[in-house]
């Protein structure tokens, strides 16, 4: 999919800065970190153009690096859980939705490898690319779609983001490594004032069913977008 700036002229560039990227994130609830099926709704689309690209010299002026305060804020799950696996954010409220639903279809049950990953975050808390690598004996490739498929699962979700500094210099040139957790040691296990949010609102539990989460969300996604059509609302959730 190209990206058309004219056909979301009217979106306004709102993401300017990593505290515009968070504010924005938690005033939508859940939304796409990039351009997708429905035009506008992404920080892609409301981020400006010189700001979007990386070729600027200090790149933490790029949403790739603002993403990392989000990321740590404490409210904010990140990963790839949108449109068949593309990066997305979102609060613990709509987070919660969106993993109720999953979670009810056969075609997100856990296989034996995803398994042996919740087994271990169980254990250890956290687990990296290199980490699921030698546990399974697999390939970054593997590795990468494996952590993917959990994250669209709800299963797990972007636990840290640390930039890496390289070279006598120490030069940051956007190279970034990530962690992975379950969402419940994210969220249940928050303290009462982390983030500013009481724990009860941090929780992942919901008192409805899985078609009322979806329901919900395709309320809400309407909201932030009235042009949206239910197809691209149900690819975007699918």
């Amino acid at each position: 999919m190209s990206f058309d700036r004219k056909a979301v002229a009217s979106v306004p560039l709102r993401v300017t800065g990593p505290e515009a990227m968070l504010e924005t994130i938690q005033e939508m609830g859940i939304v796409p970190f990039f351009e997708n099926v429905i035009p506008g709704y992404s920080i892609e689309e409301m981020t400006p153009p010189q700001n979007w690209f990386d070729s600027q010299e200090d790149l933490t002026y790029t949403p790739w690096d603002w993403k990392i305060p989000c990321v740590q804020s404490g409210d904010v799950a990140y990963g790839k859980f949108l449109l068949g696996g593309k990066a997305a954010f979102a609060t613990v409220e709509w987070y919660r939705e969106l993993r109720n639903y999953r979670q009810s279809l056969p075609k997100y049950r856990p296989d034996a490898a995803q398994q042996q990953i919740l087994d271990y975050l169980a254990e250890n808390g956290s687990i990296g690319i290199k980490e699921v690598r030698g546990l399974l004996g697999i390939k970054k490739g593997q590795a990468d779609a494996l952590m993917t498929r959990l994250m669209m699962q709800c299963r797990v979700v972007t636990g840290d983001i640390i930039r890496v500094f390289r070279g006598p210099d120490l030069h940051y040139n956007g190279w970034q490594t990530s962690s992975f957790c379950t969402p419940e040691s994210l969220f249940d296990n928050a303290t009462p004032f982390f983030a500013g949010f009481p724990a009860s609102d941090l929780s992942l539990d919901v008192d409805h069913s899985p078609e009322e989460s979806y329901n919900l969300m395709v309320k809400k996604i309407r909201s932030l977008v009235s042009k949206a059509t239910d197809a691209q609302i149900a690819k975007l959730l699918a």
